[in-house]
């Protein structure tokens, strides 16, 4: 007797959940309401005989059941995908899927999307910049850009390249400064709060004491931190090469404070075995050629000019 097996969709809701650890993240990534993912979990729950979660007013967690259960679930709709994709003639993927954080994307990767175009004409690319974790292949992406010290399990990770922190302001600011004297502890500062290294690193790094890290504008992305920047709101961290288009329109100076090398850096992580589709190996290819292309030190004069970040 054949084994029944519960409907696809429950075990899409459970993963997702399990993953998130909330049915409204689940939800949104699958793009139905919370509704659809808790009545699809309790279904799945009453198929199965056992529950899967322990419900709380503000938690959601797994319980030693779910617990078990996920990594199966997560492992086999990952071996479906993968299989889908490895179909010959596969022609459900319309487009490679890429998730990044939207200032790397509006600053560094859509200038230079066209170049990509040129070589691909037949395929799309779809930039997605929504905070959320990516799993793979489950999630339908094909690669991520993320920042992280160092590769870690479970993908495939390739560096790209560092960032250099420069803290940066408007050229008014810059003068005010230079008029009363450039000190941090009365300066305002620009914090950019999802940022895995931003004034605290810069301050240890630097050796900066007796600067209160309490006050100053907040923001939630680096765009907006150099934005206020620009607006004269303060100081901000630039992060080049994601700045160096500010500083060569003069939008933002340099402060005359000291550059630090960042720790985190750029990295392309994909699902392993990516490189058996020939739109995504040229993809790659494609990107880790315009990293080594955009190297202050590798582009000649001429290219440089041409490839760089403020034409694109």
């Amino acid at each position: 007797m054949p084994l029944r097996l519960p409907p696809l969709s429950s075990l899409r809701f459970f993963e997702a959940a399990g993953r998130h650890l909330s049915f409204k993240l689940a939800a949104a990534e699958l793009n139905v309401t919370p509704s659809a993912v808790s009545h699809g979990i309790v279904g799945l729950e009453r198929a199965l005989g056992v529950e899967l979660f322990v419900r709380e007013p503000r938690k959601l967690s797994l319980t030693a059941e779910g617990a078990d259960y996920l990594p199966y679930v997560a492992e086999a709709l990952s071996l479906i995908a993968i299989g889908t994709q490895r179909l010959p003639h596969h022609r459900g993927r319309r487009a490679i899927t890429v998730s990044c954080a939207p200032t790397f994307a509006s600053r560094w990767l859509l200038p230079r999307l066209h170049r990509f175009g040129e070589r691909w004409p037949t395929i799309g690319v779809t930039v997605d910049t929504s905070r959320r974790q990516v799993g793979f292949p489950v999630d339908g992406f094909d690669f991520a850009i993320r920042m992280s010290r160092a590769a870690a399990p479970g993908a495939d990770w390739t560096r790209l390249f560092g960032e250099r922190l420069v803290p940066v302001c408007s050229p008014h600011w810059r003068e005010r400064l230079a008029g009363e004297g450039l000190d941090l502890r009365r300066a305002a500062l620009i914090h950019v709060i999802p940022a895995s290294e931003d004034w605290q690193a810069w301050l240890e790094r630097t050796g900066t004491e007796g600067v209160d890290l309490g006050g100053g504008l907040r923001v939630d992305t680096i765009q907006m931190g150099f934005e206020a920047a620009a607006a004269g709101l303060g100081i901000a961290l630039g992060r080049r090469p994601l700045v160096d288009q500010d500083l060569a329109a003069g939008t933002l100076v340099e402060a005359g404070l000291p550059e630090i090398e960042a720790e985190t850096a750029y990295w392309l992580v994909g699902a392993e075995g990516a490189e058996r589709r020939p739109d995504l190996l040229g993809f790659r290819r494609w990107l880790l050629g315009e990293v080594e292309a955009s190297r202050p030190d590798t582009a000649a004069p001429g290219r440089r000019a041409a490839r760089g970040l403020k034409n694109g």
